[in-house]
């Protein structure tokens, strides 16, 4: 086996539960803007919020949740879009002493009925009255003694503002008791994985999981999160990342605002102006193809396609300078990169807001080129990896030592240990000590290690390079294993490939098949003058015209060119899949391959004949 691990630079001695980082922020600089929030007019200016108006917020809450009845350790559960009220809610829960269930505003019926139910939910709070509805139905469902369904929606009835007038009697003496009720080794929240390969799990994260990652992260990152930075989040709250990043900022002073439609993020940047975001790789790569469209409209697609080789080899040039390596002067390429700066990657920053110093991209592999183009243009990415059960960040590229195509080293606390099959296991600060449901922990640990369940490798300075999933590795009839990631992000990385899914257990030779990007494909097809089934009527069923097929082969044939002639595709389909479908993908946008290739059984079929 091979391990590396990161001492921890945070020590927990002097924190109790999660509640004391904010009420340490708020005693060290009360008046500091914490976040910007919109008003009830969309089209207004953002607000500010200090620190203390913050605090006095989650604690009015706090009380109003004990007077309806929580306990210490009964479970809320919070079903809303990204908005400021979720924060709130969140470092309430807390201060009552409950412990918070995370739901996706997107699940369904269903998958909200199981969770409840699961997690003994006695409270629950929904972000608008649809949520509200559905969470008071699965409430009833469970039989037992509930505290009800309140909601976000300031026009309903049954509000976050009823609530807080029902606890305006509650004494602060009570409530800072039950503040302080939670010690780090109690349950802080239970998050229920989104499930792409089973049933979903509910990972039991304790205050000190997260104590640890926020405090060690902070320190690690001081460059990039401290008081004079902001960031936007529009990662579901429900996920444990965007949560993790939210305590970061507030417990080191980064204002943060937020917003519920990713839609609308680019249009917010220049108002907004972050000088760090979060985001997933599929919002790279439409920026870097929204660039890319720009200039074939202006007939300068081939300037633009000198203009990204300049930023891939100045990307090129600084991680070699980071690494320490002796880097000869290039006349040629500074003159290119500056006249290129000029014409394109200093608009590129504008769009992003100006400000921007440094992007974190997690949720999926990151292609290396990708990240040495933005790095080139003046936009470094940190690419980091972790799951829920290590409370998000388990390792992580630092500022000055980024290496593409690497998901970094272990972060503080936290050690990587490669098995003897190359899995990848993790132990540390973040990672959890085991699921609700005691039976979903058997085979999950493997000397005190969790197993990730992803294949990965470890170089000699200890940074982890990731190699695809351990349950999705295609043993072809002649026996040959074969890894798919890396050949399916390279496919991925055409703009309009939202998935691939390469094929083939126990078959003769390899297919694929690639899932369309609604929207690119849409706007390729009208500038291209070709006619495209109705997405609706598509989905999984092959698209047979030939000229999106042409298109497409040049991104199979770059793919195949990356890996050995027994990893290549031979054949595959083009197909169309409703994204918004969660039985289909995750609400991490992750798709669930047995489902695909269950329902897309005939299309994988035809591939073999």
């Amino acid at each position: 086996m091979i391990e590396s691990s990161t001492p921890p630079l945070a020590d927990l001695d002097g924190y109790r539960n999660v509640t004391d980082l904010l009420v340490a922020r708020a005693a060290a600089a009360p008046d500091h803007v914490a976040f910007e929030v919109k008003g009830a007019d969309a089209r207004g200016p953002w607000r500010p919020i200090t620190t203390r108006e913050f605090l006095t917020q989650v604690r009015a809450l706090a009380k109003g949740f004990i007077a309806q009845g929580v306990r210490a350790g009964d479970p809320i559960a919070i079903m809303a879009p990204t908005r400021y009220e979720w924060a709130v809610a969140d470092l309430a829960s807390w201060f009552a002493g409950a412990v918070v269930v995370p739901i996706y505003e997107t699940s369904s019926p269903s998958q909200v009925n199981a969770i409840v139910a699961d997690a003994g939910v006695r409270l629950a709070i929904g972000g608008t009255t649809e949520h509200a509805v559905l969470l008071r139905a699965a409430l009833t469902q469970t039989g037992r003694n509930t505290l009800g369904a309140w909601t976000m929606d300031a026009a309903a009835s049954g509000t976050l503002s009823d609530l807080v007038a029902r606890g305006v009697d509650v004494a602060d003496d009570e409530l800072e008791a039950r503040r302080t009720s939670a010690s780090q080794d109690d349950p802080a929240t239970i998050v229920y994985t989104s499930g792409t390969t089973g049933e979903p799990k509910g990972v039991v994260l304790t205050h000190r999981n997260f104590l640890g990652q926020v405090l060690n992260i902070a320190a690690a990152y001081r460059e990039i999160v401290n008081e004079q930075g902001n960031t936007v989040i529009f990662l579901p709250l429900a996920h444990v990342l965007a949560r993790g990043l939210q305590l970061i900022c507030l417990a080191s002073g980064m204002r943060i605002a937020h917003l519920s439609d990713p839609s609308t993020v680019v249009a917010t940047l220049d108002t907004l102006r972050p000088t760090f975001l979060v985001v997933v790789p599929r919002v790279l790569q439409k920026i870097q193809a929204a660039a890319a469209d720009k200039a074939a409209e202006k007939k300068l697609s081939a300037v633009w396609a000198k203009a990204r080789s300049t930023a891939v080899s100045w990307g090129h040039r600084a991680e070699r300078i980071d690494a320490g390596r002796r880097v000869p002067k290039d006349l040629g390429l500074s003159l290119r990169h500056r006249f290129f700066d000029a014409l394109f990657y200093r608009r590129l920053r504008t769009v992003m807001g100006g400000r921007v110093g440094y992007i974190l991209s997690g949720g999926a592999a990151l292609d290396a080129e990708l990240s040495l183009f933005f790095r080139g243009i003046g936009v470094p990415v940190i690419e980091g990896y972790g799951l829920t059960e290590t409370t998000a960040p388990l390792t992580g590229n630092l500022p000055g030592r980024i290496a593409s195509g690497s998901v970094g080293s272990p972060l503080p606390g936290l050690t990587v240990r490669i098995s003897d099959d190359g899995e990848v296991l993790a132990n540390g600060i973040g990672v959890f000590g085991g699921y609700r449901n005691p039976a979903h922990d058997e085979g999950a640990f493997v000397d005190g290690f969790f197993r990730t369940g992803d294949l990965g490798r470890l170089d000699d300075q200890g940074r982890l390079f990731l190699e695809g999933r351990l349950k999705d590795v295609i043993v072809t009839s002649n026996g040959k294993t074969v890894v798919p990631t890396r050949w399916e992000s390279a496919v991925e990385a055409d703009p309009l490939v939202s998935h691939a899914v390469m094929v083939g257990e126990g078959k003769p030779y390899l297919s694929a098949l690639l899932v369309l990007d609604p929207e690119q494909t849409v706007a390729w097809a009208a500038s291209e003058g070709v006619s495209i089934p109705p997405i609706a009527e598509a989905d999984l069923r092959a698209v047979t015209d030939p000229t999106l097929r042409a298109r497409l082969q040049h991104a199979v044939d770059a793919a195949n060119a990356l890996v050995a002639r027994s990893e290549q595709v031979r054949r595959f389909s083009v197909v169309f899949a409703d994204l918004d479908d969660r039985a289909l993908v995750t609400p991490t946008m992750k798709l669930k391959r047995s489902v695909v290739l269950d329902r897309a059984a005939l299309t994988v079929e035809d591939l073999y004949l």
